[in-house]
């Protein structure tokens, strides 16, 4: 293994991998780059479990709170400047490691982009008032007639369906013909690989300790903040786990009791659905209980 190298520590919210990356980086000065899709936005520090501002003015990080919320990050874009910031890292001759819970963006930087060129904004926003005005129903069937391989997606998938919708009309083509095209990897050679998948009782525990302690640091207030910008309902960043939750309780419709429990049970499930696309999708990747383990066993291999 080269003295530079890249390293990957995925896993669930609550897990530990952030400090599983901060203690690897010290021991061996690397530099850190987020995959997390929510702690990219600016927005919601507290509400993602950013890394501390101590944390990160210790070890360089990049890509957190680096876009604000009123922009869109897919998955695409993320690997792209993800792709820069490891270059730049190993460049200095520094080992990166990319560390968060949305799997899909590991993949993205691993294994490439489909060639899908970009909408224009006008649209998007005719996409979007189509469903609005024949329903979610009927909105499936018209992206369906146009691209039978969206097939696979349910009607409740707004996002995936709105941009299968709207590449066809930009382009004519359907969405499924760019995702078919050939893909070139953004960054190679890739050291270390872990998953931090600790048992489900601990993780839940955490989870809960997690949101409870959110609401005791600032997450309604930030929430509240993020309400006050009127932004567009479609956001990525209004989506993130918690905000409709704490949205709710800021305009009366939950007491503080039913939006902590709403707030833990929607962090739970998060966390489960992440431990399943990672046991799918990453099932060759090695696992580790605990944030200690998996930085001991990377740094014995290094």
């Amino acid at each position: 293994m080269s003295d530079a190298s890249v390293i990957f520590i995925a896993g669930p919210t609550a897990s530990g991998k952030s400090a599983a990356a901060l203690e690897i980086a010290r021991a061996i000065s690397a530099e850190i780059v987020n995959a997390d899709a929510m702690q990219v936005y600016a927005d919601l520090s507290i509400l993602t479990a950013r890394p501390s501002p101590e944390d990160e003015r210790a070890v360089p990080h990049y890509l957190y709170g680096a876009l604000d919320g009123a922009e869109r990050c897919s998955a695409g874009r993320w690997a792209r400047l993800a792709a820069d910031a490891v270059g730049g890292i190993l460049g200095r001759e520094k080992s990166a490691i990319v560390v968060g819970g949305t799997g899909l963006y590991f993949r993205a930087l691993e294994q490439g982009l489909s060639p899908v060129p970009a909408a224009p904004a006008e649209i998007r926003a005719r996409a979007t008032a189509r469903r609005e005005e024949i329903g979610p129903a009927a909105f499936r069937a018209e992206v369906i007639l146009r691209d039978p391989a969206m097939a696979h997606l349910p009607e409740g998938d707004a996002q995936r369906l709105i941009r299968a919708w709207e590449i066809h009309e930009a382009t004519g083509k359907p969405l499924s013909y760019f995702q078919n095209q050939p893909r070139a990897p953004l960054i190679e050679n890739v050291a270390a690989r872990i998953v931090i998948a600790p048992d489900r009782e601990t993780l839940y525990a955490r989870c809960d300790a997690r949101a409870e302690a959110m609401l005791g640091e600032g997450a309604v207030e930030e929430v509240k903040a993020l309400v006050a910008r009127k932004l567009d309902p479609s956001l990525p960043v209004m989506k993130a786990l918690g905000v409709p939750e704490i949205s709710a309780f800021l305009a009366g419709e939950a007491t503080r009791a039913e939006t902590l429990a709403a707030l833990q049970q929607v962090t739970r499930r998060f966390a489960k659905r992440q431990l399943t696309w990672f046991r799918n999708q990453a099932n060759d990747w090695p696992r580790s209980e605990s944030a200690d383990a998996a930085a001991r066993g990377i740094l014995a291999g290094l």
